[in-house]
């Protein structure tokens, strides 16, 4: 009731102030056109002088109206609304940033402020497994950049940034951490196969830094007679943790039998479909 009472004597204030200025406007206005005859020209050039200071006097008390109209409706104090001062901007963006990082954390990012900015961590996993960490610093001025990181070479993370980074740093960091998760998952596939099913392979497991063209020879059975296959796995798209291409071929035979043949076309139809490790689990089930 008392905030509506004071809205109401400031609006009636406001109006009247305003109806103050319109008069001393006409006033303005004729004593200019007095001005014209030369026996009154000192008296009304002071009177001119005096009506301009009281309008500008009653602009400003309209000003001040107005601003304490609006810091009632917000039930804050008048002095509050008219300044903000920049250390209060600047822990809200705190505020703000450290909210956005918490709730990172639940997709494998992370992070923490920093002097000059924030310094983001991703965290990498595959089917559970926690695996490699990487950290980007960024520096939080227009533009934004990129002070210190550790992600890999072979990961393109300058054509990433030049994408994405000064338009959308969260879609940024979206995008990198699916491209170092796919990395690590293949990564870690690669592993699981030389650590647990070596006993399958013929020769090394050759690949590139990438992980994502991969060639070996293997046999069904670890041990007894098998016959060898050899297979390249290449994933054309950098964010899966599958191949696009598949190719599977028959040691130092040209040609195969019918059985051979079946079993050939069923292994690569495997890859497609699940990591390298679940494969050869398959294998060594059916062994």
């Amino acid at each position: 009731m008392e905030l509506e009472n004071t809205l109401r004597q400031d609006s009636k204030c406001h109006g009247g102030v305003l109806a103050h200025l319109e008069r001393l406007e006409t006033q303005v206005s004729k004593s200019h056109k007095k001005l014209e005859e030369p026996q009154n020209a000192q008296a009304l050039e002071a009177r001119i002088h005096e009506l301009k200071r009281l309008q500008d006097k009653l602009r400003a008390e309209v000003k001040q109206r107005q601003a304490r109209v609006k810091a009632s409706t917000a039930n804050v104090e008048p002095d509050q609304t008219l300044e903000i001062s920049e250390q209060e901007i600047l822990e809200r963006k705190q505020e703000n940033m450290n909210a956005i990082l918490q709730a990172y954390r639940f997709t494998g990012i992370s992070g923490k402020l920093t002097s000059q900015g924030v310094c983001v961590c991703i965290s990498t996993a595959f089917e559970g497994n926690l695996l490699d960490s990487y950290f980007v610093d960024l520096v939080m001025e227009k533009p934004l950049w990129i002070h210190h990181h550790s992600v890999p070479v072979f990961i393109s993370l300058e054509e990433i940034s030049a994408k994405y980074l000064q338009t959308n740093t969260q879609h940024f960091r979206f995008v990198l951490c699916e491209y170092l998760n796919t990395y690590s998952g293949r990564k870690h596939q690669a592993d699981r196969l030389q650590s647990d099913f070596a006993a399958f392979l013929v020769g090394p497991l050759q690949r590139n830094s990438l992980c994502n063209l991969l060639s070996f020879t293997y046999k069904v059975k670890p041990e007894g007679q098998s016959f060898p296959f050899c297979a390249r796995l290449l994933y054309k798209d950098l964010t899966t943790t599958l191949p696009t291409d598949v190719t599977v071929t028959s040691q130092g035979t040209e040609t195969l039998p019918r059985m051979w043949e079946e079993q050939r076309a069923a292994h690569e139809n495997l890859f497609f479909m699940k990591p390298l490790h679940q494969v050869f689990t398959t294998f060594a089930k059916k062994g």
